[in-house]
């Protein structure tokens, strides 16, 4: 029976295979990065009401928002878990 790290690492040999064997990355993963375009998009501009340089220009700000908003959580989980490894214990 496969603990779950043992299917973790399973998961990561499939991706890596899958990726060594991919000729256009961009190709693969354009209907996603569309995707996500669409949903800033239609999160700044819901109604489709805007010019679409200013839906763009406003989609372009939300996604960084995303991404810093990633960011910022990221670093904050960090410092919890290297705080608490100082204590020896894990943090929850």
């Amino acid at each position: 029976m496969s603990t779950p790290n043992d299917r973790v690492l399973q998961a990561r040999i499939a991706a890596h295979a899958s990726w060594a064997k991919t000729d256009d990355r961009a190709a693969r993963t354009a209907k996603a990065r569309k995707a996500m375009e669409s949903k800033f998009e239609k999160q700044v501009d819901p109604g489709g009401v805007l010019p679409p340089d200013e839906r763009a220009r406003r989609a372009e700000h939300a996604r960084k928002a995303h991404y810093t908003r990633l960011a910022l959580k990221s670093a904050q989980a960090r410092r919890r878990k290297s705080q608490g490894s100082g204590k020896g214990g894990a943090v929850q």
